[in-house]
């Protein structure tokens, strides 16, 4: 679904939908090598209420660990954009709307969440009204207020601080293009938002906007007291309306959350708050917390990781319900970027791609690592499949001497011997550096120049987020999941112009002809959208090639024995955290 960024590096996927597996005899699903997933649809619920009904065997108490090999870059959710962080994020903000998980198939339905609706639309289609639960508390006890909910909106314009959140506000808000923000000269005037009452939220639109109660449940939404505003530092402690609350937090290392009190499940339609507190440790190793969890020996018992499992660790599987599955709506990708990289060279870093070993080194598996020739994967409405040449997600690439020696002659006929590839890579991740090796060596091998920038994977996502950096590949997302289940959540946010300045463009196109296209498909109705945003990704590929998918993800992560109701969030190809519970606390 949803909005996001992919979090996975080279190691493997967990980006950012089959039965989801769980850790208990519930688990009637199994990762589908030939099937990324079935077509998420938009379903919604809005006469839903709090509370959430009760996980059957679920029990309260104790400590949930989660043992990351992948950091997330904030906790504040004016900023939240990669899927990680919005899925612990729900564990301590609440926004307008959200998606509950219904059935077997635990199929997304987006509900009211802060609102007492779906937002109400005008006839013209420009002004959306939310009406507000009231008597909603903060974790210290303090009201919530509908100018908090407006305020959250305007600090998401603010992109000097924010630079890493989701952007649609921009193109459809009132005034997007041109208020910066609360800190900005105009200060809190800003005419796309109003609260004319403390249990009303209007927003104001430039243009119609029809997907809006999907976006709104983004955690940007979530309520902001403009007194308890401290900026940058606002994710160390803020201001939470979930089941949790932060309790400490040591950015790019760990995060601990404990109890809020003040958390009222009765206008909560989709949230638990069973276990006492959660332990979230960033930067790990891969394989060693995944043997960690799946040995449950101990604590680990408790503990999860949510990136795939790798591939090396299969036959150490003993309990198929230790693995959770589920599809995910996510393209895994390799940006090419396009304003430093000619066309023509494009098509030969393309053509030299190592898709068969890069999957190896990278520890995927057949099973959650689904070969990709497209930049919509199965599991988003109006993907249609197609295949260009050299660009369907498996081959030999350059390790093949005839196509290496290809690719060199051309090189040279081009005037382009030695031409320079560089990218960032994470030189403290065992995977992230094998896949390194794998790829210097190809393309080194192919005629190329390559310098490789190995950093510490905490900075990683900040370094390739910056449209600046002195590198030609692999900046901005290294993929992407449906913000929700439409092309318009995938082709304005990453291939238009303005995503290049707004740190979400995946092969910085910049392309009026592309953009009037994609804004001429955006403006169409849904059932219109579905058959034309193929076009659009076949389009893209041909004409300007901005990257080279890898793979379409499917989920496959490992979890401890003694966590209950551990589910594929199918919006996202994450555990659906606020959900689980210790089986013995």
């Amino acid at each position: 679904m949803q909005w996001k960024q992919v979090t996975a590096v080279a190691a493997t996927v967990m980006l950012a939908v089959a039965a989801c597996g769980t850790p208990s005899s519930n688990n009637k699903g199994g990762a589908n090598a030939g099937n990324a997933g079935t077509a998420q649809e938009k379903a919604t619920d809005p006469t839903a209420k709090g509370p959430a009904p009760e996980i059957e065997g679920a029990q309260k108490g104790g400590v949930a660990t989660v043992l990351s090999d992948v950091t997330p870059d904030t906790m504040d959710p004016t900023n939240i954009y990669f899927i990680d962080g919005n899925q612990i994020g729900k564990l301590m903000y609440r926004a307008l709307t959200q998606y509950r998980l219904d059935g077997d198939s635990h199929k997304p339905v987006l509900v009211p969440d802060l609102a007492e609706d779906l937002g109400t639309k005008s006839a013209d289609g420009l002004t959306w009204t939310f009406k507000l639960k009231q008597g909603i508390k903060y974790m210290d006890g303090t009201p919530v207020k509908a100018a908090d909910y407006a305020y959250a909106i305007k600090r998401s314009f603010a992109h000097d601080l924010y630079d890493a959140g989701p952007t649609y506000q921009d193109e459809y808000f009132k005034d997007g293009k041109t208020y910066k923000g609360p800190y900005g000269a105009n200060g809190d005037n800003y005419a796309g938002v109003d609260t004319p009452d403390d249990h009303t939220l209007v927003i104001h639109l430039a243009k119609k906007f029809d997907d809006l109660p999907y976006y709104a449940a983004f955690p940007m939404f979530t309520p902001i007291p403009k007194a308890k505003d401290t900026k940058k530092s606002y994710d160390l402690k803020p201001m939470t309306t979930g089941p949790y609350q932060v309790d400490s937090y040591t950015p790019g290392s760990e995060l601990k959350l404990k109890r809020n009190p003040h958390w009222d499940p009765n206008t909560d339609p989709v949230r638990y708050q069973y276990p006492d507190a959660w332990d979230f440790k960033f930067g790990q190793d891969t394989l060693k917390v995944q043997r960690q969890v799946l040995a449950s020996n101990g604590p680990d018992a408790n503990a999860l990781n949510y990136s795939d499992l790798d591939s090396s660790l299969v036959p150490e599987v003993k309990d198929q319900s230790q693995i959770v599955t589920g599809p995910q709506p996510c393209t895994n990708v390799w940006g090419l970027d396009t304003r430093k990289i000619p066309m023509e060279i494009r098509q030969l870093i393309a053509k030299a791609y190592p898709f068969d070993t890069y999957r190896k080194v990278a520890g995927l598996t057949p099973q959650t690592a689904i070969p990709a020739s497209t930049i919509l994967p199965p599991a988003v409405p109006g993907y249609e499949k197609y295949e260009l040449p050299g660009l369907v997600g498996t081959g030999k690439g350059a390790e093949d001497p005839a196509v290496a020696s290809e690719v060199k002659a051309k090189l040279k006929e081009l005037g382009k011997e030695n031409f320079e590839l560089s990218w960032y890579y994470s030189n403290d991740d065992k995977i992230a550096t094998q896949v390194n090796q794998l790829r210097t060596q190809v393309y080194t091998a192919a005629g190329f120049k390559v310098r490789a920038v190995g950093v510490p994977k905490a900075k990683i996502r900040t370094l390739r987020n910056d449209p600046a950096a002195p590198v030609n590949i692999a900046q901005g997302p290294s993929g992407w999941c449906s913000d929700w289940p439409s092309g318009a959540s995938w082709f304005p946010v990453l291939f238009k112009s303005d995503a290049v300045a707004l740190s979400n463009s995946i092969g910085m196109l910049q392309d009026k002809t592309l953009d009037a296209e994609i804004d001429r498909v955006n403006g169409l109705t849904a059932d219109q959208q579905l058959k034309e945003w193929s076009k659009v990704d076949k389009l893209i590929m041909e004409k300007y090639l901005p990257l080279i998918p890898l793979y379409y993800s499917y989920s496959g992560y490992p979890v401890g024995k003694n966590l209950g109701h551990v589910i594929n969030d199918p919006t996202q190809g994450l555990p659906e955290f606020t959900s689980i519970f210790l089986k013995q606390p």
